[in-house]
């Protein structure tokens, strides 16, 4: 402990150590001042130091004469310099002062408007849970379209394309009536139309049989031509024989048996039962709704309740009570301290006065003997203006040394004082180390490591401090994150606990939304699409209906016989049948391949839509009601995030607090201290200026005194 002590005395005197030369040498001062002013005062009285009544006439008289007299009229001047700053000093304080009254309501003001906007602040934070749990409510009270919404996008996927099949499926059964009727008017035309022309070519062919057989064919030239054609009239006959044809009247009969039942309303029957699924889920969560609404309810209430919990409206009245009462003190001693702050500053002047007097003695001194001075006179005959001028600079040494030493004890005094406070109160102030002193732990309180919240919550080992603190309230931050208030009472716990818990939690869990109702297919149209696969539309001959089709109409080229022939021909209405007849067949063949196979697709699709839906929804029910409670309880996140970001930045926000401390430095440093060591300053500057003040005044008297005798010099 020994050796501890010695080491902080040490640190003591080396910070010290300015001040106490300088200390040292104002004492030094204070001392040797009366002694040398006696030893002088004798030392004249027995003729010496310049007390002798003689003056040496010299060559050099007048410029020694001028320059002690500039000398002591620059010196004079310093000293007035001196003068005037420390009254400006001591004015300033006394100004200050004034003008501290002022400040210290202003602070006042806002201590009392922090107190009366804190509980309204702390109202409205509770006051919002409303607006999240609003919003939840509304959530709630849309669970059909948010929730329901959700889940019928994810099935939707597997359900409406397969429905969208069904759907075109339909309208492919109107296009294959329509595409066998065509196929039936089209062959009767055919059949018709090619039993007319086989009429038309054998009337043909026996016309030209008989003109081959004239007796003008047996000549020798033409017998070869006519024995020519005679061979080519067995192609006279019909190619395409649309006879042998199936009719597709059992296949058109079963389609029309197939199209009593409207697949396309069955469908949208589909369609409307799975687009209920937001109503479904609506009606069945309908007592979870009322559920949670009572929970948030009671949620409100436990809020409320917490906020109540803590008399921080009544200790903020009370505090209220007592910065009224503290300011009502204060106005009651702002007379008493002006009234000391003026005798202070009577005291002040009446110190600088002291250096005025010897300022009007030095003045009225150079003014007399200035104004007095004879060059003709000699010192034995000088007047009587200029001895009073001498008279007048030794008053004036007489007062400097009666008053030095007194000015120099005031001075020395105020410096170590004054000197020591900015040192080691305003500068570490200023600059926040006085804060890391304090919070030096075990500094101000063996027992406590932190004395702040050893003070305030008698728990020293919170990690609160005044530095801490001050820079929270510095930076205008609310005083519940800046005493770190939440060591004592977390409202974020609480917020989270009452919020999320567990109760809530389960009620959303337990949220089961039964989609059996569901039906996309009725069996009718599960029928009706097998039906339409059995139709035998797939069973009719398509090659051999193209084949037909694809034949020329005669066995041979009728315009090598007759153009009258296949212009009549031409002119048939079998030519366009035979058109549409190619149509149809290729838009059946199309449609038809693969039937069976294509509604055993389509049937497979729906039916693992239905059963993706009556037994997998489960799990797409527990993914989306998931989301959907995130998606609540983000609200009510938000509303705790918020919650705790106002509390740390707009909720009783400590500004105030810290411009008590800024307010201190201002009134104890800027204000006081500074103009104290202003105005020890220009004093100590006053007492040093004395000493030569004294040695030009004595030196300069000599010049002005009428003497006792003088140098006589004869021719």
């Amino acid at each position: 402990m020994g050796g501890i002590k010695i080491e902080e005395w040490r640190k003591w005197i080396h910070y010290e150590a300015g001040f106490l030369i300088c200390a040292t040498i104002g004492i030094t001062f204070l001392v040797l001042t009366p002694i040398i002013a006696l030893c002088f005062c004798v030392c004249r009285c027995c003729e010496n130091c310049g007390g002798e009544m003689h003056q040496r006439q010299r060559k050099n008289i007048d410029c020694q004469r001028g320059f002690f007299t500039a000398s002591l009229i620059a010196t004079s001047i310093f000293i007035v310099l001196g003068v005037l700053v420390a009254y400006a000093a001591n004015h300033n304080v006394s100004m200050q002062i004034k003008s501290t009254r002022r400040l210290i309501n202003t602070n006042m003001r806002d201590l009392k408007t922090f107190a009366n906007n804190t509980p309204a602040q702390i109202e409205y934070l509770t006051a919002q849970y409303t607006t999240a749990k609003n919003k939840v409510l509304s959530d709630l009270d849309n669970i059909g379209p948010l929730l329901g919404g959700r889940i019928h996008s994810q099935l939707e996927k597997e359900v409406v394309p397969s429905l969208d099949t069904a759907l075109r499926m339909a309208g492919a059964m109107r296009e294959t009536k329509e595409a066998l009727e065509n196929v039936s008017s089209s062959l009767e035309v055919l059949q018709e139309g090619t039993a007319k022309l086989q009429a038309s070519l054998s009337g043909e062919r026996a016309s030209l049989s008989n003109t081959l057989s004239d007796p003008a064919c047996t000549n020798g030239a033409v017998a070869r031509t006519c024995n020519a054609i005679r061979t080519t009239l067995s192609q006279l006959g019909i190619n395409a024989d649309f006879s042998t044809l199936r009719d597709v009247t059992r296949a058109s009969e079963n389609i029309n048996a197939v199209l009593k039942t409207d697949l396309s309303n069955i469908v949208q029957k589909g369609y409307s039962s799975f687009n209920d699924t937001p109503n479904l889920v609506k009606e069945q969560t309908k007592n979870i709704v009322s559920g949670v609404k009572g929970m948030l309810d009671k949620i409100g209430i436990e809020i409320n309740s917490f906020s109540k919990m803590f008399p921080v409206e009544s200790s903020l009245v009370n505090f209220t009570m007592f910065l009224n009462e503290e300011q009502k003190k204060m106005e009651s001693f702002y007379p008493q301290v002006e009234q000391m702050d003026f005798y202070r500053w009577i005291g002040c002047v009446a110190v600088l006065c002291t250096l005025v007097l010897v300022l009007a003695f030095n003045l009225l001194g150079l003014l007399c003997g200035t104004c007095g001075y004879e060059k003709q006179a000699t010192p034995t005959t000088r007047g009587c203006l200029s001895n009073t001028g001498g008279n007048l600079l030794m008053a004036g040494v007489a007062f400097s040394f009666i008053f030095v030493w007194v000015l120099m004890a005031i001075v020395t005094a105020l410096f170590v004082v004054g000197g020591n406070i900015e040192k080691m109160m305003c500068e570490p102030l200023a600059n926040r180390q006085l804060f890391k002193i304090i919070d030096t732990p075990f500094l101000v309180h063996p027992s406590k490591k932190n004395f702040l919240p050893g003070m305030l919550f008698q728990n020293p080992n919170i990690d609160l401090t005044l530095g801490s603190m001050y820079r929270d309230c510095y930076e205008n931050n609310g005083l519940y994150h800046s005493l770190q208030l939440e060591t004592m009472f977390n409202i974020n716990a609480f917020l989270n606990r009452t919020l999320y818990n567990r109760d809530l939690a389960k009620v959303f869990e337990s949220v089961q939304v039964d989609l059996q109702d569901i039906t996309l297919l009725e069996p009718a149209g599960r029928d009706n699409l097998i039906n339409f696969a059995n139709s035998g539309v797939g069973n009719i001959d398509y090659e051999a209906y193209l084949a037909e089709v694809n034949k020329g109409v005669a066995l041979v080229d009728l315009l090598s016989f007759s153009t009258d022939l296949e212009a009549q021909a031409d002119q048939m209405k079998y030519v366009r049948a035979r058109s549409t007849l190619t149509q149809s067949i290729k838009q059946l063949q199309r449609m038809s391949s693969d039937l069976p196979v294509k509604v055993t697709n389509i049937l497979s699709a729906i039916d693992a839509a239905e059963y993706l839906i009556t037994h997998n929804a489960s799990h797409v029910v527990k993914q989306e009601t998931q989301g959907y409670t995130e998606s609540l309880v983000g609200y009510f996140k938000q509303y705790t995030r918020w919650v705790s970001n106002s509390l740390t930045t707009e909720v009783a926000q400590c500004k105030p607090i810290s411009n008590i401390v800024d307010s201190m430095e201002i009134v104890a440093c800027s204000f006081i201290v500074d103009s104290v060591n202003t105005f020890w300053f220009g004093l100590g500057g006053c007492c040093i200026l004395l000493i030569p003040s004294i040695i030009f005044s004595t030196k300069l008297a000599k010049y002005y005194r009428r003497m006792d005798t003088e140098d006589v010099f004869e021719e």
